[in-house]
């Protein structure tokens, strides 16, 4: 008949467990030495200064290559040769009539042939020749101008952009010519965003 085992004293078993290093629910984890963990914490310390040095590095690589950029862009700049476009002002070609004094072009003031002028540019560009300009009686900012082909006028005054003016004057020719009438009495574009005709 086989020996039954023998169940070790309390006191040696908890003597052997304690000395062979175990733990009742797992292996004991190794201990570290003193020397290792100094040696951990040097390795650690050389990584975060490695980290930083290299952070810093970068950083200052970024910086340089932006301010090459950026002299580079200046110089470049600088060495491009830079075009003056000198406008020729506009020159009054057409006949300008004032009804107050019955006069030419001479008896009008710099503001108005300087506008009409620009309106003469204007409507050749669009395509139009104007005739002649006539200043009404009693009025010093308003122009009736006359375009080749039309048998009436156009309504404008000094106190709009010459350019606008003639724009909206040159959709309202347009749209009459859309709706079958090429004459007209008169076209009104003094007011900003709104045309008459009659």
């Amino acid at each position: 008949m086989a020996e039954e085992p023998k169940l070790a004293r309390r006191r040696e078993n908890r003597k052997s467990t304690i000395m062979s290093g175990r733990t009742i629910g797992e292996a004991r984890e190794r201990l570290e030495t003193k020397n290792e963990r100094v040696a951990a914490r040097k390795k650690d310390k050389k990584k975060k200064t490695f980290r930083i040095s290299f952070t810093v590095i970068g950083f200052a690589l970024l910086a340089i290559i932006l301010i090459g950029l950026c002299f580079s862009f200046l110089s470049s700049r600088e060495d491009d040769p830079v075009e003056i476009v000198t406008e020729t002002p506009a020159e009054l070609t057409i006949k300008v009539v004032d009804e107050d004094a019955n006069a030419t072009s001479g008896k009008i003031t710099s503001r108005m042939e300087t506008y009409l002028a620009e309106v003469e540019q204007d409507f050749r560009e669009l395509g139009y020749k104007t005739t002649k300009a006539v200043i009404p009686t009693g009025s010093v900012r308003t122009v009736h101008l006359y375009l080749e082909g039309r048998k009436g006028y156009i309504k404008m005054t000094i106190d709009r952009g010459s350019g606008v003016s003639v724009e909206d004057a040159d959709r309202l020719i347009r749209y009459l010519a859309a709706q079958g009438t090429n004459d007209f009495e008169y076209l009104d574009v003094r007011t900003p965003g709104k045309a008459y005709w009659k």
